[in-house]
């Protein structure tokens, strides 16, 4: 077979203008907020320099920034947890559900629709009793009317209703991308191992869970990074509140950019955020690379 030459120089010609492209739509505005960050500005007017201040005052004397940080990584801590369960899940579908990929293709309903009306029909269930809410009415009608709550309004409780709606909006997402890494898996793997006597869980520990990895990787880090980055459904459920009660790190920025008017100290809060996204990132990549090579 003829192997086609071409120059390094001719290559890095066609990478250039798609390389020039993407440093100016992801690194320059990555840059840009982290000088803003170092800026009194309310987005407008005349801005002040005022250094390091700003991610100062974010990391010891705002009062709502670490509960915030601490709910966004429950927030991708329960998103990662979920994953294991969507392994476990397409693993059974594929070995004992006929037609599964219908079953699968309804799981993934929720994902193909819009937050705002994935936010706003949990917001109906979560209602008081009083103005008709499912969940308080489903509770009450079997005899637990002391589990009723006003489900988005008690601070304690709103961000874990929250973490249970997206939980279930994205688990077909990260169900559909484990079980076509498991539809992958040559079945002739699974027939020679039957043969030495491995199958059912003894040939999902020593087949499909060490030649998944790569893919569990890929639904890890994109359920830490949507974690991380999380607005939409906290913005359309309870807008950050009550008292601050929900508010994760995007919402929060968003609060104090837009609604505070304090740009340079959201865009301290964005440079952080993404120093955060890309520090996991390489510490999963990390860790499941170490986990990959073990089993390989």
């Amino acid at each position: 077979m003829n192997v086609l030459k071409v120059p390094k120089h001719a290559i890095g010609i066609f990478i250039l203008p798609a390389l020039l492209l993407y440093i100016c739509i992801v690194f320059v505005p990555i840059l840009y907020s982290f000088y803003v960050g170092t800026l009194d500005w309310n987005g407008y007017g005349v801005s002040k320099f005022v250094g390091f201040d700003n991610y100062h005052k974010l990391l010891f004397d705002d009062p709502y920034f670490w509960p915030a940080v601490r709910r966004t990584f429950l927030y991708a801590a329960a998103s990662m947890i979920e994953i294991p369960f969507c392994l476990m899940m397409a693993v059974l579908l594929n070995r004992y559900v006929r037609k599964a990929n219908t079953l699968v293709s309804i799981y993934f309903t929720p994902v193909i629709l819009s937050v705002v009306i994935i936010g706003q029909l949990w917001k109906t269930i979560y209602n008081p009793t009083s103005m008709g809410g499912m969940l308080n009415q489903a509770l009450i009608s079997v005899g637990l009317e002391s589990w009723a709550h006003t489900w988005l309004a008690e601070p304690k409780i709103a961000i874990y209703c929250i973490y249970f709606v997206s939980l279930w909006q994205y688990f077909g997402y990260h169900l559909l991308i484990q079980f076509t890494g498991v539809q992958n898996i040559p079945s002739e793997i699974y027939e020679a191992a039957k043969i030495d006597g491995a199958e059912g869980f003894k040939a999902d520990r020593y087949i499909t869970f060490p030649m998944i990895v790569p893919i569990f990787k890929i639904s890890l880090v994109l359920a830490f990074i949507g974690s991380l980055q999380s607005f939409d459904m906290v913005w359309v459920m309870t807008g950050g509140g009550p008292a601050h009660a929900t508010d994760v790190l995007a919402t929060y920025m968003y609060t104090q950019s837009f609604n505070s008017q304090e740009f340079g100290y959201g865009s301290a809060l964005a440079s952080l955020l993404v120093v955060l996204c890309l520090v996991f990132t390489v510490v999963i990549n990390t860790v499941m690379n170490r986990i990959d090579k073990r089993f390989s």
